[in-house]
């Protein structure tokens, strides 16, 4: 793994952390590099996408494309517009739920939501121009495969990821169930969408840039992807009951005072995390075929679950 070198004889763990950091300055600088200059007209739409994108963040999605590359023996050259261009659906997506028609919040990433810092006219904009310049990444960017069939499967697991039976979908569960009761099965489907549909074409397009990849072994990924995917959500309806808005960067009890159907709200915080362990162990076996190679996804996944964030 690149971070073990750079950390010297540090820890796992540490090397980890440092490979994240690294990660996560890299998107930084190329997202800034892939966004319109503030400069340019319209102004204030540009400066608000930059605002939206950049100076925060933990580039979880990124990261997982990046462990994945190195699991397959990629270049993170390789898959760079790709990340870029999940983590650009992934911000206007949060655009648009902190908007008062969706979720109203003030606060994302320890400062003001987008709509606050500008105006909600803009911030709709913002995820307007946000989504068509992911995929016109994946449709150009120098960094990907030529391949141009490797660029529409990469296109299509996007497309798939975000719209109605994805991201989207997710959403509209979400606000259709507030202050409605649903079983496990339902929060379960509800969060495969919302957030897992997302964190597994992360995966799964990461994989894509690998197309000799044997298909036992893509197929552990998606495994990988899906356990990793329930579980980041689960852990994340955890943090909205038991964290702290200072240290979450968000409003800690938000999906209580809006009524969400959360799975700690049905099944209780000790079951939750159980089922976030269970998972977690599922992820990990799922990966058992690639052996020392996944390491970086290992320690990802150990990471993610760990957070307090």
């Amino acid at each position: 793994m690149e971070a073990a070198s750079a950390a010297g004889g540090a820890s796992p763990a540490d090397a980890f952390r440092h490979q994240l950091h690294g990660w996560q300055t890299r998107m930084e600088r190329a997202l800034s590099a892939r966004l319109p200059d503030a400069a340019l007209v319209p102004t204030q739409l540009h400066a608000a996408m930059r605002y939206a994108v950049l100076g925060g963040g933990k580039r979880i999605r990124p990261a997982l494309m990046f462990a994945t590359a190195l699991t397959l023996g990629l270049a993170e050259d390789q898959v760079e517009g790709a990340a870029c261009a999940v983590e650009l659906v992934h911000a206007y997506s949060l655009v648009h739920d902190d908007l008062p028609g969706m979720d109203n919040d003030d606060l994302r990433r320890g400062r003001p939501t987008c709509h606050r810092a500008f105006d909600e006219a803009t911030a709709i904009l913002v995820g307007d121009a946000l989504q068509p310049l992911a995929f016109e990444l994946l449709a150009r960017d120098a960094s990907l495969p030529a391949s141009s069939s490797v660029r529409l499967q990469l296109i299509g697991l996007l497309a798939d990821a975000s719209g109605s039976f994805g991201m989207a979908g997710g959403q509209a569960i979400d606000m259709a169930a507030q202050g409605q009761t649903l079983d496990l099965a339902g929060i379960e489907q509800m969060h495969a969408r919302k957030t897992g549909a997302l964190i597994r074409a992360s995966v799964m397009m990461g994989a894509e840039c690998a197309p000799a990849l044997d298909a036992r072994l893509k197929a552990g990924l998606a495994n990988f992807a899906g356990a990793i995917g329930l579980a980041f959500q689960i852990q994340d309806d955890l943090l909205d009951v038991i964290g702290e808005t200072a240290v979450l960067g968000k409003t800690a009890g938000a999906d209580q005072a809006l009524a969400k159907p959360t799975y700690p709200a049905v099944a209780g915080v000790a079951a939750s995390r159980l089922a976030v362990s269970a998972l977690h162990q599922r992820a990990l076996e799922a990966l058992e075929p690639f052996g020392e190679r996944a390491e970086p996804l290992r320690l990802l996944s150990d990471w993610l679950l760990a957070r307090r964030n």
